[in-house]
């Protein structure tokens, strides 16, 4: 990472709640094509989420602690604060001073933005503006959050102003929070309704409607240079799993989570 912060743009988006299992499906039947042209291989790498919930996953993110490998580690980190005895830190770790990501990268010129979705980026209660405050400049409206059926357009189309209103030698961290997958979810399956309640097919079905919206936000944060993204989930949510319903609970439902990273070039991602 030390040859790509400085030179590069930076992407990090998390589908919130997004099951391992469920976007490992959606790939293999060819569902979410959009995503699949930028996964390595095709595939998602399966990975153990660091919390069981939106908030503690997102502080250990932010803190460089992203999905950890689903194998017997340690595993290289991309970013690291840094911590004497840290067993993950190697000589390509991106390694920082400050306690946080967002910062460390600011300090090295970034311009780091926040496009929030679930309640905790939300910044109305104080508790909902712990992660944002972590960004230079932080984005939510209402149209953003769980209960949109178009939040995903919303939040790609606030990430397209973001881009475009940058002098073009301005780097830029753009951190998006995607709250289509979590609960409320029902809308985005046709006939579903909410009486019935989400269920791992409207799960599925959110996942497909950010796809069709994701290739815009590509788009946009390669248009002024190579981007290295990162696409993961930050934990997952279980659907009745062995009795279990939702997350902040210790299931496989719920700790195994998707993952990638890769490259958007210019031309490539237009």
């Amino acid at each position: 990472m030390n040859t790509v912060v400085g030179s590069d743009d930076l992407l990090l988006v998390t589908l919130d709640t997004l099951r391992f299992d469920v976007a490992e499906e959606l790939a293999a039947a060819g569902r979410i094509p959009n995503l699949v042209r930028h996964l390595p291989g095709g595939i998602w790498e399966k990975r153990h989420a660091p919390g069981s919930f939106t908030y503690a996953s997102h502080q250990a993110m932010f803190a460089g602690f992203l999905p950890t490998p689903a194998s017997p580690g340690p595993h290289p980190r991309l970013f690291a604060a840094r911590f004497a005895g840290s067993e993950s830190t190697a000589d390509g770790t991106f390694v920082h001073d400050t306690a946080d990501l967002p910062s460390g990268l600011a300090g090295a010129g970034y311009r780091t933005v926040c496009v929030g979705g679930v309640g905790f980026f939300n910044r109305r209660p104080p508790l909902g503006s712990v992660l944002p405050a972590l960004f230079q400049e932080s984005h939510w409206e209402p149209e953003f959050g769980v209960a949109s059926p178009t939040s995903f357009e919303k939040q790609v189309a606030c990430a397209e102003r973001v881009v475009a209103r940058l002098p073009p030698e301005q780097r830029l961290f753009l951190f998006v929070n995607v709250s289509a997958l979590h609960q409320p979810n029902w809308f985005h399956l046709p006939g579903a309704t909410a009486d019935a309640g989400d269920s791992r097919q409207t799960h599925a079905a959110a996942l497909e409607y950010v796809d069709r919206h994701i290739g815009r936000l590509f788009a946009a944060m390669s248009s002024r240079r190579r981007c290295f993204a990162i696409v993961c989930s930050d934990h997952g949510t279980a659907y009745g799993d062995d009795g279990y319903t939702g997350h902040r609970l210790g299931h496989e439902a719920v700790w195994t989570v998707p993952y990638a990273h890769f490259f958007l070039d210019p031309e490539a991602s237009r």
